[in-house]
């Protein structure tokens, strides 16, 4: 069977995909389309159509090499028998330490006085240390306490003894040394917020201008959820006129962030291009993970992390009027 990557994903990926008898292929001078209208199933790395089924005659599974499956119309899968699984908790420590990694750059002015001590001297740079701050005793809100959120929660608790509050649709399963709050609570009393939630309707637009309103003078946004989650003029608003510390974006509305973007030209920003869960690591994790459960599910099986179980029986149908083989698990 053919296998689309809309993007390369890691060789020991591929390798598993090939080693189990698919042929895989990555996206020709046609562009990605005709690649889809030929695809048994696809890795997805970047945003599908919202008419995939229609796009995708043949397609099987659409399978997400990472967490966020914002980018797979997962509606008009399930509608037509298309099955839908992601990778959760492959890249939770490169995101976890990738926030820790902001909060301590804004925290000690890392990137300011490396640019200042090689443009302005030993001196000035060592300035900069007058407005530095530790780590240790400040309150780290969470927002999205699943696997990045419960990774992050513990190095800040038990390596920088932060006090953690966090919040999460399922308040019985928050860690224990994690103390719940609502969201104006997190957005109040935190001197970081962390945004580690999917992209959802309930949370496109979480951080709305009222909450954002709520942050503290000194407070911290870091986005390492998605772009959307975050009312953008707000935050821009806000971060103009000084009303909040700044913001640590690894996500935006629309990517890559445009060249004349007015972020750009913010001095309270911390700007990265998506790459929070994109260690060596994390990638293996999630290349060989999203090939695994395509291949359960190209030969029949459920995958292991199923994102629309409801689609279940309309595969069995999608794959007899395909005429590729019955499957082997009910």
């Amino acid at each position: 069977m053919l296998v689309a990557l809309t993007d390369p994903i890691d060789p020991a990926g591929e390798a598993l995909l090939r080693a189990a008898g698919h042929a895989v292929e990555l996206p020709g001078a046609a562009g990605l389309d005709a690649l889809l209208a030929r695809a048994d199933a696809v890795v997805v790395r970047r945003k599908l159509p919202d008419d995939l089924a229609a796009r995708a005659p043949r397609l099987l599974a659409a399978v997400r090499q990472g967490v966020g499956v914002d980018m797979i119309p997962v509606e008009d899968c399930t509608a037509h028998g298309i099955l839908v699984a992601n990778v959760p908790g492959a890249n939770a420590d490169s995101v976890a330490e990738f926030a820790i990694a902001q909060m301590l750059a804004i925290a000690r002015h890392a990137e300011g006085m490396y640019a200042e001590l090689l443009a302005k001297g030993w001196d000035i740079a060592r300035g900069r240390t007058a407005t530095a701050s530790e780590l240790r005793g400040r309150t780290l809100g969470i927002i999205g306490v699943g696997a990045v959120g419960r990774r992050l929660a513990e190095i800040a608790l038990h390596g920088f003894r932060m006090r953690v509050i966090g919040h999460r649709r399922d308040r019985a399963a928050m860690p224990p040394d994690v103390t719940y709050a609502d969201l104006d609570t997190i957005f109040s009393e935190s001197d970081y917020i962390a945004l580690a939630c999917p992209l959802t309707a309930e949370t496109r637009g979480l951080a709305s201008a009222a909450r954002i309103a709520r942050m503290r003078p000194g407070a911290w946004l870091l986005n390492l959820a998605r772009g959307p989650v975050v009312e953008g003029t707000a935050l821009l608003a806000a971060l103009r006129e000084g009303r909040i510390g700044g913001a640590a974006l690894d996500v935006y509305d629309e990517q890559p962030l445009a060249a004349d973007h007015p972020l750009r030209a913010l001095p309270n920003v911390l700007l990265t291009p998506h790459a929070a869960g994109l260690s060596r690591e994390a990638v293996v994790r999630m290349s060989t993970g999203a090939a695994e459960d395509t291949i359960r599910i190209l030969r029949g099986e459920r995958p292991r992390n199923f994102v629309n179980p409801s689609a279940w029986e309309a595969s069995r149908d999608r794959r007899r009027a395909l005429g590729t083989p019955e499957l082997v698990s009910a």
